[in-house]
Protein backbone atom coordinates (compact mmCIF):
# COMPACT_ATOMS: atom_id res chain seq x y z
CA UNK A 1 0.00 0.00 0.00
CA UNK A 2 2.48 2.56 0.75
CA UNK A 3 3.99 1.62 -2.45
CA UNK A 4 1.33 2.34 -4.60
CA UNK A 5 1.08 5.80 -2.19
CA UNK A 6 4.33 6.68 -3.08
CA UNK A 7 3.72 5.99 -6.76
CA UNK A 8 0.58 8.34 -6.44
CA UNK A 9 2.74 10.69 -4.96
CA UNK A 10 5.37 10.89 -7.72
CA UNK A 11 3.03 10.75 -10.60
CA UNK A 12 0.90 13.81 -8.86
CA UNK A 13 4.31 15.62 -8.12
CA UNK A 14 5.22 14.83 -12.00
CA UNK A 15 2.12 16.79 -13.35
CA UNK A 16 2.10 19.26 -10.82
CA UNK A 17 5.82 20.23 -12.33
CA UNK A 18 4.27 19.80 -15.83
CA UNK A 19 1.34 22.02 -15.46
CA UNK A 20 3.76 24.74 -13.97
CA UNK A 21 6.20 24.24 -16.87
CA UNK A 22 3.48 24.92 -19.48
CA UNK A 23 2.24 27.93 -17.48
CA UNK A 24 5.66 29.25 -18.17
CA UNK A 25 5.88 28.57 -21.63
CA UNK A 26 2.21 29.78 -22.33
CA UNK A 27 4.07 33.01 -20.66
CA UNK A 28 6.88 33.30 -22.89
CA UNK A 29 4.83 33.36 -25.75
CA UNK A 30 2.50 35.96 -24.79
CA UNK A 31 5.72 37.79 -23.79
CA UNK A 32 7.02 37.04 -27.50
CA UNK A 33 4.05 37.54 -29.48
CA UNK A 34 3.15 41.03 -27.31
CA UNK A 35 7.07 41.96 -28.44
CA UNK A 36 6.82 40.71 -31.88
CA UNK A 37 3.37 43.03 -32.46
CA UNK A 38 5.18 45.99 -30.82
CA UNK A 39 7.47 45.59 -33.37
CA UNK A 40 5.54 45.24 -36.03
CA UNK A 41 2.96 48.35 -35.32
CA UNK A 42 6.29 50.41 -34.80
CA UNK A 43 7.61 49.59 -38.45
CA UNK A 44 3.92 50.78 -39.47
CA UNK A 45 4.00 54.61 -38.58
CA UNK A 46 0.66 54.31 -37.24
CA UNK A 47 -0.36 57.44 -35.43
CA UNK A 48 -1.20 57.14 -31.38
CA UNK A 49 -4.60 58.38 -30.53
CA UNK A 50 -3.35 61.35 -29.33
CA UNK A 51 -2.19 62.56 -32.25
CA UNK A 52 -5.28 60.94 -34.03
CA UNK A 53 -7.46 63.78 -31.93
CA UNK A 54 -4.89 66.56 -32.00
CA UNK A 55 -4.82 66.43 -36.17
CA UNK A 56 -8.96 65.67 -36.19
CA UNK A 57 -9.17 69.20 -33.81
CA UNK A 58 -7.33 70.95 -36.59
CA UNK A 59 -9.26 70.22 -39.04
CA UNK A 60 -12.38 70.62 -37.26
CA UNK A 61 -11.49 73.79 -36.64
CA UNK A 62 -10.26 74.37 -40.15
CA UNK A 63 -13.62 73.77 -41.48
CA UNK A 64 -15.39 76.00 -39.07
CA UNK A 65 -12.83 78.83 -40.02
CA UNK A 66 -13.41 78.67 -43.88
CA UNK A 67 -16.85 78.19 -43.03
CA UNK A 68 -17.03 81.48 -41.52
CA UNK A 69 -14.47 83.09 -44.34
CA UNK A 70 -17.53 81.62 -46.78
CA UNK A 71 -20.25 83.74 -44.77
CA UNK A 72 -18.24 86.48 -44.85
CA UNK A 73 -17.69 86.66 -48.73
CA UNK A 74 -21.09 85.64 -49.44
CA UNK A 75 -22.39 88.63 -47.60
CA UNK A 76 -19.32 90.97 -49.05
CA UNK A 77 -21.09 89.69 -52.79
CA UNK A 78 -24.81 90.73 -51.42
CA UNK A 79 -23.43 93.72 -50.35
CA UNK A 80 -21.88 94.49 -53.46
CA UNK A 81 -24.52 93.52 -55.63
Amino acid sequence: MTNRSKILEDLSQLMTNAMGVAQGAKTEAETAMKGLMDRWLADRNFVTRDEFDAVRAMAQKAREENEALKARLDAMEKAKA
